[in-house]
């Protein structure tokens, strides 16, 4: 490395211009930038929250979100810029040649930052992620200042390899990723707005949204992929070892998950099962909360989720109870003694019944006599429930207990189990000996 490096001339001309007095018009330039990006982007910050109370559509707020990330850097950069062209008439600019890729580093920051918080949702490995990309960004504009960028980028290119009749190297793999990233990121800041817009349509099924969005979404990774990879140099017919042994572990390994995924794909698309529908499959219960390529969930009423593989849901028999009509037929048994007033009995179980406020008035609960058993006559009162998805104990519990206090008062009873137990005169004893075998 030679001992005068960049740096090493950066600073000594910074300590130089801090010696003349056209110093302090830099300062004073730096000055006005920051000053004028902060005007700007408070100004823009005001007129963005009053568009938005008033209502603009999810693609226009995206980009202002994202023009608002930008107006602080490019404000101060504009202002740099235009003094610096000035100012280059009259003596030179050290502070001010700095200050542009710093406040290019910035705005590259704040808009990766935007586009990964639009493309996934908030969690902790985002945070993390976020302070990789300030750290590689700001990394690249300190390798560049003091000027090791360069020889970096020389030793990357040394270390080569072949693969097949491709000759890569360190650096066409670092541009290779970083073209893919960034390609990667667009195609998923692109579905996310596709997504939302699918999603606010009303003539679209809920299933059907699903089935775009992520249609939309894989299909733009993949043009994303094929796209970010020649243009750094890498042939495509390379990758297809890794494709051979992709079709090879599908076809092995993978069979269930591939299933899953071409399950999940089928219960959208013939809308079967859709969020919000009640469903039974097995000894499982619950209100269809998500549906994913792979696997839906059910979150039960006691607040379980339980996550059915979309093959089962697909393979085995499913009890919609929501498929084509909301209502829920719900029957509610009790038993009286056979002395009882069956029509009072009967009566009393419609009234309770009906007053129950999930009970729908149409078609109105109805008794019935099922059969004479053997302790009791049973009776049944069927109602209908327009919102199965909220459970059914508690509507159950509630006539229970108000059919067991209008009983009590009516003198009705509930019988106990009988049985009738017989006893027989013992058999007559058994007397005598048994003769002795005869010699």
């Amino acid at each position: 490395m030679n001992a005068n490096t960049p740096l090493d001339a950066l600073v000594d001309s910074v300590l130089a211009a801090l010696q003349r007095p056209g110093v302090f018009m830099e300062f004073g330039l730096l000055l006005i930038a920051v000053l004028f990006g902060w005007w700007l982007d408070r100004r823009y910050r005001v007129r963005h929250r009053a568009l938005a109370a008033v209502g603009r559509s999810g693609a226009r707020r995206l980009g202002e979100g994202g023009l608002l990330r930008l107006v602080f850097p490019l404000g101060a950069l504009l202002v740099v810029t235009l003094g610096r062209a000035l100012l280059r008439h009259w003596h030179e600019t050290h502070l001010l040649d700095v200050a542009v890729p710093l406040f290019i580093s910035m705005g590259v920051v704040r808009m990766v930052v935007f586009a990964l918080r639009q493309a996934f949702p908030p969690s902790d490995w985002l945070a993390a992620a976020e302070k990789i990309v300030s750290l590689v960004v700001w990394a690249v504009l300190a390798l560049h200042i003091v000027g090791w960028l360069p020889e970096l980028i020389a030793g990357m290119e040394s270390v080569q390899f072949a693969i097949g009749a491709q000759q890569l190297s360190l650096w066409l793999i670092f541009q290779g990723a970083l073209t893919v990233l960034l390609t990667l990121l667009f195609a998923l800041w692109l579905s996310g707005l596709i997504e939302q817009r699918l999603l606010r349509s009303t003539s679209l099924n809920p299933s059907l949204q699903l089935v775009f969005s992520r249609i939309s979404k894989a299909a733009l990774i993949l043009v994303a992929v094929l796209i970010a990879l020649p243009l750094v140099g890498i042939d495509l017919t390379t990758l297809s070892v890794f494709g051979g042994a992709l079709g090879v572990g599908l076809g092995f390994g993978m069979q269930k998950i591939a299933a899953n995924y071409v399950s999940g794909f089928i219960i959208l698309l013939d809308r079967s099962i859709s969020i919000g529908n009640m469903v039974s499959v097995g000894g499982d219960r619950g209100v269809v909360s998500h549906i994913t390529t792979r696997y839906t969930v059910l979150k039960g009423l006691n607040g379980v989720e339980v996550l059915v593989p979309n093959e089962t849901l697909v393979s085995s028999v499913v009890q919609n109870e929501t498929f084509t009509d909301t209502r829920m037929l719900l029957p509610v048994d009790v038993q009286v003694s056979y002395g009882s007033d069956l029509d009072l009995a009967m009566s009393i179980m419609v009234e309770e019944a009906a007053r129950q406020p999930r009970v729908l008035k149409e078609p109105a609960p109805k008794a019935y006599l099922v059969n004479f058993a053997d302790s009791g006559i049973n009776l049944r009162v069927g109602m209908w429930l327009g919102d199965p998805r909220e459970g059914s104990l508690g509507v159950i519990s509630e006539i229970n207990l108000a059919v067991w206090r209008r009983f009590r008062e009516a003198g009705i009873e509930f019988p106990f189990p009988q049985r009738e137990v017989r006893i027989l005169s013992p058999l007559p004893a058994i007397t005598g000996q048994v003769p002795a075998a005869s010699a």
